[in-house]
């Protein structure tokens, strides 16, 4: 039925997010990718992202300078990004996504984490950052929007619950 529809099917979320620790994160582009705040500085994000089946991996500040944590090895905000969308997306569609095998049973993002590396991944091109970063300001944008009762055609794509005729 909802095949026929405008609207699509929403996935809720598994659990709630702590929004202030990764404010962003999306499985797009062939990359699990995202922003994450950093623990030490208030005003400094860093954009992280994992390439699905290669598992390459990019972490940099939101100008463009390389995390000092991730020299071949996943750092704290890509395990942090891990751990966030397995929140939000489900431990099984976030492995699926980026073509992980992890055991049937009591998976979990460590359990995801801990399978990408093991099979030592390498330092992936930072290019996609940018892009991210962007989306995510988007994003942040409609928070500042009045709320209003009528449509705004920017958002248009966004599901609804109700079938328009």
């Amino acid at each position: 039925m909802w095949e026929k529809s405008s609207t699509a099917r929403v996935v809720p979320f598994s659990r709630p997010r702590k929004l202030a620790k990764v404010p962003f994160v999306e499985l797009a582009d062939g990359r699990l990718q995202g922003v994450v705040s950093s623990g030490s500085d208030i005003g400094r994000v860093y954009v992280s992202s994992i390439e699905a089946g290669t598992y390459a991996f990019a972490c940099s500040t939101n100008n463009n300078r390389p995390c000092g944590g991730a020299h071949g090895w996943f750092c704290k905000h890509l395990r942090a990004l891990v751990g966030e969308a397995v929140l939000q997306y489900g431990v099984e569609r976030v492995a699926r996504y980026l073509k992980v095998e992890v055991p049937d049973d009591g998976a979990d993002a460590a359990s995801v984490v801990d399978a990408m590396t093991a099979t030592r991944p390498a330092q992936g091109d930072r290019s996609a950052a940018a892009q991210v970063f962007s989306r995510f300001l988007r994003h942040l944008a409609y928070l500042e929007l009045e709320p209003v009762t009528v449509p705004l055609p920017e958002m248009q794509w966004f599901p609804t619950t109700r079938a328009v005729a």
